[in-house]
């Protein structure tokens, strides 16, 4: 039986083992979050200035939810919630969108959020963040002309 030298076998157990993965963070979505607006699917002079979500631990499993938006024009709304994420509704301060919202997080890093304005379903979206934390991709689906849904996908990255 030959043996292999020292710093040979010691090669080998190193490429032969599996990788060592850094352990993601438990609340990934945690954070505060820019929209790219570059990349919504309107003429530029038609997109907001800026919007902004911060997600927050709100303790005894809610979510704090901060949403600014500086609309083309320059007007702006700062809509917030405090909502479990159980799918049980909380109220939205302040927002034109909606006037209740309900969430799930069937993993850490994603978010399913149901927003309603006067007992209507208004949008569904769903927050994922990236697998390398820096991204948060939202898919949200509206109603459509004809009952024909309409789905749009924003791209935002993590301010902190």
């Amino acid at each position: 039986m030959t043996c292999l030298p020292k710093a040979l076998a010691l090669a080998f157990v190193v490429l032969a083992s599996p990788p060592i993965l850094a352990a993601a963070p438990a609340q990934p979505l945690l954070g505060d979050w820019a929209l790219d607006t570059s990349r919504m699917p309107m003429p530029p002079d038609q997109r907001p200035k800026s919007v902004r979500f911060a997600f927050a631990d709100a303790g005894a499993g809610k979510l704090s939810v901060h949403v600014d938006i500086v609309y083309a024009p320059g007007s702006e709304v700062h809509s917030v919630a405090t909502v479990a994420l159980d799918g049980r509704p909380a109220i939205v301060e302040n927002s034109p969108e909606a006037d209740h919202v309900s969430v799930k997080r069937p993993t850490p890093g994603v978010v399913v959020m149901a927003l309603q304005k006067e007992g209507i379903l208004v949008s569904t979206r769903i927050y994922a963040v990236t697998p390398d934390g820096r991204g948060l991709v939202e898919t949200a689906v509206y109603p459509g002309d004809k009952d024909v849904p309409v789905m749009r996908t924003n791209y935002f990255t993590r301010v902190r």
